[in-house]
């Protein structure tokens, strides 16, 4: 039987853990302090805004669904309106994020003044993000037997989901606005298990099928109607050091694909290669060079030898 003076001590206890949590050597590292007294960005604000975009990219499949041709310039010049109050402040939070605050050249009025023309800049692509968009859906239906229809595509398919967040997130990583790309771009993958980076550039009838495990790396180039399968990574092969031993950040270092190319479930694409315009590239295989034009890339086939030699290899 415990005696009582074993027993453990809730307040003893809680003290020394807050104590211990307090250490400034033990936060240093996973320690963020506000910039200029501005708060980060919001995860649930970026949420709310996304979600706007989404319905005007969309309309009638998210938020209003009973909207109408005769009222769409209301609700669209609402729903934009409130965008752009949204954003700007998000932007500016963004900005200051990552805001060196030794340095005295930046001031907080230009960061008000910079977050209202990147919304601005930023809104200014919604009518070009649809067409992409628009584009995507007709790969979606055209590439998917079991796509019974393009509202089938928009409102169900995790591709759709997760480019309308990339193309969203791929602008304003344009416009050089700091983590909220990243942000958006988890969003999707947290979702749909579809990661791509927000600096990944995919051009016009880009389809993803199942999307699972799909991996997209930042600097990435994918050319017009491409598909891809769950699973497949189009990746780094290596990262290039500095003289301090850092990586360097920012170089080509991801695959280019071409025009009109399928890649398969599970295949693994590494370093910057390039995959030749119309080439096919099997499941689960692993490359690491370029591929020419027009070329299938597959695996062995180790069952068809095992059949092929009366069950034995």
């Amino acid at each position: 039987m415990q005696k009582e003076s074993e027993n453990p001590n809730p307040g003893k206890i809680l003290n020394d853990v807050i104590k211990e949590l307090c250490i400034p050597q033990s936060y240093q590292s996973v320690y963020h302090r506000s910039n200029h007294d501005i708060p980060m960005p919001s995860v649930e604000v970026l949420s709310e805004i996304v979600e706007l975009l989404r319905s005007v990219l969309f309309p009638g499949y998210f938020g209003n669904s009973e909207i109408k041709p005769e009222t769409m310039s209301y609700y669209v010049g609402s729903t934009v309106d409130r965008v752009y109050s949204l954003f700007t402040e998000q932007i500016k939070r963004g900005f200051c994020f990552s805001c060196n605050e030794n340095n005295n050249q930046v001031s907080c009025q230009d960061c008000d003044a910079r977050s209202r023309e990147t919304t601005i800049r930023f809104i200014e692509k919604l009518p070009a993000i649809r067409h992409l968009l628009s584009t995507d859906v007709a790969a979606a239906y055209e590439g998917d037997p079991a796509a019974y229809s393009y509202g089938e595509a928009v409102f169900c398919y995790p591709s759709i989901f997760a480019l309308t967040n990339h193309r969203i997130a791929h602008e304003l990583y344009r416009l050089d606005v700091p983590i909220i790309p990243r942000i958006i771009s988890e969003m999707a993958h947290s979702r749909t298990g579809i990661d791509i980076h927000p600096g990944a550039q995919i051009d016009e009838h880009f389809f993803i099928d199942h999307g699972t495990g799909v991996v997209i790396g930042e600097t990435s180039i994918i050319k017009k109607n491409v598909r891809i399968y769950q699973g497949v990574t189009l990746g780094a092969k290596s990262f290039p050091l500095d003289e301090a031993g850092n990586p360097i950040k920012g170089i080509p270092r991801h695959p280019v694909v071409e025009e009109n190319v399928i890649i398969y479930s599970g295949a693994t694409i590494l370093g910057r290669v390039t995959i030749g315009r119309g080439a096919e590239i099997g499941g689960n295989v692993w490359i690491t060079n370029n591929v020419p034009p027009g070329m299938k890339v597959i695996q062995e086939k180790p069952v068809q030898a095992y059949f092929d030699n009366g069950g034995g290899i």
